[in-house]
């Protein structure tokens, strides 16, 4: 059975629909969850939408830019849903979902895009860790401890 007009049009809003859904739950569903992982943003090559946690308002405009295509090239690249979220250590993890039903979807390319991504960014990941660790675990850095601890024995 093949539909047309008026058919084929409800059946692709209702997939769009179902797509759009998704990606709000999957975004929703971790960026405060009981695994202690917070999201700072995501993409999704299903809608074509970037999702950033507005938590993180405060980092530079050009650190969001570049967080904004990296994510989103990353989706035009292999498909799925990206996120980027911290874990309960504050470390950076890249998480890639996909429908079962994406054949577009290349789960040998993401994880290979992932470890592209982490070595060409390793700098801006780092200074995303850190700073997640300072302003929203309250955890100072080794260094500056040190430079307390000098400060007071002289």
């Amino acid at each position: 059975m093949f539909l047309h007009g008026k058919g084929r049009i409800r059946l692709m809003l209702n997939i769009q629909m179902i797509e759009d859904l998704y990606f709000e739950i999957a975004c929703d569903q971790y960026m405060y969850s009981d695994d202690e992982k917070v999201v700072l943003c995501g993409a999704s090559a299903y809608e074509q939408k970037y999702y950033f946690n507005q938590d993180f308002a405060s980092l530079p405009e050009t650190v969001k830019q570049e967080l904004q295509i990296m994510c989103v090239l990353f989706t035009e690249d292999v498909g799925g849903i990206l996120t980027l979220e911290f874990d309960e250590d504050g470390s950076l993890q890249f998480k890639t979902e996909a429908l079962e039903a994406d054949a577009r979807f290349d789960e040998i390319g993401s994880a290979l895009k992932i470890k592209e991504l982490q070595r060409d960014k390793r700098e801006l990941l780092e200074s995303l860790e850190m700073y997640y660790k300072v302003f929203f675990l309250g955890d100072i850095p080794d260094e500056e401890l040190q430079k307390k601890a000098d400060a007071v024995e002289e």
